[in-house]
């Protein structure tokens, strides 16, 4: 299965992903990288692994169409969003059903939606003085972080907790649970 990674940032949740497919060697790889931000880290991460990077500008995204042309010619099977902040067309997610899948860092149907990422989600978190976060592995619809549910995994929330440190515990998670919750996804689709 070729598997395309859409980001937006600094691209640790891909490279994490990448390495994971690389050593697993179980029939499944990412085979491209797509970012719609020029000076994207993920662009310099993808390369160092051998993985294609290309970058469509924001206003290729409305329609989707070139970026799905591109999704075709590479054969892709999968499309995960790590870190990506942009609204996936609905092109993509009809031509991908079920097959289109982000993480959130936060315990969804909360925290979730457009503009919530990052430090901003951690700040709410905090604020809102949760006793418990962690993250949301989640199929993509065409409303933001409103998708299926596939999995989720906690930590807590500290009394001294900042954005950064909180993010620290949340990336933990993200990096010992995406790869697999991915694996487990094609398997399932691919026995089911």
């Amino acid at each position: 299965m070729n598997i395309a990674i859409l980001a937006s940032g600094s691209g640790t949740n891909a490279e994490n992903i990448i390495r994971y497919f690389q050593e697993k060697r179980s029939g499944s790889q990412v085979s491209l990288v797509i970012t719609n931000r020029r000076q994207a880290m993920v662009r310099e991460r993808a390369a160092g692994l051998s993985v294609p990077c290309l970058y469509f500008p924001k206003e290729e995204w409305s329609g989707g169409e070139a970026v799905l042309t591109t999704l075709r010619a590479h054969h892709i099977d999968w499309v995960i969003l790590a870190g990506f902040l942009l609204r996936v067309p609905e092109s993509i997610l009809n031509a991908y059903p079920d097959q289109v899948i982000n993480i959130h860092p936060a315990l969804l149907p909360n925290y979730g939606g457009k503009g919530m990422y990052g430090d901003r989600v951690h700040a709410a978190v905090i604020a809102a003085h949760e006793k418990v976060s962690g993250i949301t592995i989640h199929y993509v619809n065409a409303q933001y972080d409103e998708g299926a549910i596939i999995f989720q995994a906690t930590c807590p929330v500290l009394p001294e907790d900042t954005p950064h440190t909180l993010a620290q515990r949340i990336h933990i998670l993200e990096y010992t649970y995406f790869p697999q919750t991915i694996e487990k996804a094609i398997a399932s689709l691919r026995n089911g």
